[in-house]
């Protein structure tokens, strides 16, 4: 192999901090905080990488290696002074299911006996899917040989997804330091190597080593270390997690498929993970078949849709979370002595709907402060509140309510959730000192993005699902990072989003408590224990 590529390539940094909920902000130019060695094996490979990033770009060197992990071993001196280490190029599948010129994201290497972490894949992967391309992320395995027939069965049966022969070594030499793999598919279990098929492979994988080269630079841009300040309370509330254990507890009960109308909380993870354990999610009871098991979500639900699940003989057990079922209470005792009752909340919401439909004939939907206006005259008025509510949000129109009405009512005590005011305070603590906020959860949660809300005063703020959804360019100079996660939000994505962090540099951890949380629930009694 001839051809060696030395010279320094290059980074796309891009400054400007995109898709941010409801504050873009751009920042100046940053150059990156550790230099960045791409490692290749051929001079193909180098080529591809390089013309795929830009000259404006900094701190980044693109050098050819050789082949084999001998040749890639050799290179540690040339590696020593790197802050930042990555290998890409072509490699082998062993998952039958991918096709060339996919690309995996090594979330560890095997190698030589030992097993080394890439924590940072989710973030390359993600970055690598926005850009349009086929990206799984797994186990890579580097061999010092073309791995073929039972071998390959055997590494697939062990869930690596692809083969390589250098990303072993350079991971070694990283120890500790940032380290990516990144591996364009050229052969398949179906198309082997040395095969004519394999050479239209090798044309997919060039043409998309170029576009990988981009996104190598941003993560290379990205990485350097930071600070992240744990905002808490975050992550799950106790309506939440007694929902998620009704669920859980009437499959281990009754045995799937236990039926849930809608998501039994906002939140995809929790869902998907429910759906693999037997639950089936439904929007309504006319998708459900008559007499089995059916669980209403944390959200509540309006008597319309209690009246039919008891038509249809549903065996109902109900997870609405008691702060809501309270705000239900509050309604009829309004409407019963013949309130007009200003609803404030956002419409479509589920729990919104559901109150709305508990006194149908006494109710109207306040979104804004201009809403107020709206209220007819000549009836008492009486206000409630959906319990996920911005607090300063419904504060306003609460206050706008009581101005125009002075002998207006609300309910008895707050209808905002204890755990969305804690959240929200303690998000707005923590943004105060960050470079950027990162609010863990999905886009239907109304507490996940009033929190992105209250954040994005204060500092940028994005809401994200998990790691995958981090843009590399959030990170570019932002050296604290403020996080947390709506009421709905697995802990374990938390975690996820600080070890995804930590793939790209040191990262020290502090924690600013603003309460304590010790509130319980008691379950149904269709799922308690016995």
């Amino acid at each position: 192999m001839t051809d060696p590529v030395t010279d320094p390539v290059t980074d796309p940094v891009t400054n400007a901090v995109t898709n941010a909920v409801t504050q873009p902000l751009t920042r100046p130019a940053i150059r990156p905080a550790v230099n960045t060695v791409i490692c290749t094996a051929l001079g193909i490979e180098a080529r591809a990488v390089r013309d795929g990033i830009p000259d404006s770009a900094r701190g980044v060197e693109v050098i050819r290696i050789g082949m084999g992990p001998d040749s890639a071993g050799q290179a540690e001196n040339r590696l020593a002074r790197a802050g930042a280490l990555a290998v890409t190029g072509f490699g082998g599948a062993l998952d039958e299911s991918l096709r060339p010129g996919d690309v995996v994201v090594a979330s560890e290497i095997r190698f030589g006996g030992r097993t080394l972490p890439c924590p940072s894949a989710p973030l390359l992967a993600g970055e690598l899917a926005r850009a349009g391309l086929p990206v799984r992320t797994g186990p890579l395995v580097t061999s010092d040989h073309i791995v073929t027939g039972a071998e390959r069965r055997r590494l697939a049966d062990e869930g690596a997804l692809a083969v390589d022969m250098e990303s072993g070594p350079v991971a070694v030499v990283a120890a500790g330091r940032p380290f990516a793999a990144v591996r364009v598919i050229v052969d398949t279990p179906a198309v082997p190597l040395l095969r004519p098929a394999t050479i239209r492979g090798g044309v997919l994988a060039s043409r998309t080593l170029r576009q990988v080269g981009p996104a190598l630079a941003r993560w290379a841009a990205a990485c350097g270390p930071r600070r992240v300040l744990l905002a808490a309370p975050r992550s799950f509330c106790a309506g939440v997690e007694r929902a998620i254990e009704i669920v859980e507890r009437a499959l281990d009960r009754y045995g799937p498929p236990v039926y849930v109308r809608k998501q039994i909380v906002h939140n995809l993870h929790v869902v998907r993970e429910l759906e693999g354990r037997g639950a089936v999610f439904v929007d309504e009871l006319d998708e459900v078949p008559e007499g089995v098991v059916t669980v209403f979500s944390a959200h509540g639900v309006s008597p319309g849709v209690r009246d039919e699940a008891a038509r249809r003989g549903l065996r109902v057990i109900d997870a609405t979370c008691p702060l809501v079922t309270k705000v239900h209470a509050e309604a009829r005792r309004f409407a019963a002595r013949g309130d007009l009752v200003a609803l404030i909340g956002h419409a479509g919401h589920e729990e919104v709907e559901g109150i709305l439909g508990e006194i149908p004939d006494s109710v109207v939907l306040v979104q804004n402060v201009d809403d107020v206006a709206a209220l007819p005259e000549g009836r008492r008025v009486s206000y409630l509140t959906q319990t996920t509510l911005a607090v300063d949000e419904a504060a306003d129109i609460a206050a706008a309510i009581r101005r125009r009405f002075a002998d207006a009512e609300g309910p008895q005590k707050d209808d905002i959730c204890y755990a969305t005011t804690n959240r929200q305070h303690a998000v707005h603590t923590v943004a105060e000192d960050s470079d950027l906020v990162l609010v863990v959860g999905s886009a239907n949660s109304s507490n996940s993005r009033r929190l992105t809300e209250v954040a994005s005063r204060a500092s940028p703020a994005h809401l994200i699902d998990d790691p995958g959804d981090i843009a590399l360019d959030w990170l570019v100079g932002a050296r604290t990072v403020g996080l947390t996660a709506g009421a709905s939000a697995p802990p374990a994505l938390v975690d996820a989003v600080v070890a995804a962090l930590r793939g790209l540099g040191r990262v020290s951890v502090e924690e600013r408590r603003v309460a304590e949380e010790t509130v319980q629930f008691t379950l149904p009694k269709e799922v308690r224990s016995r």
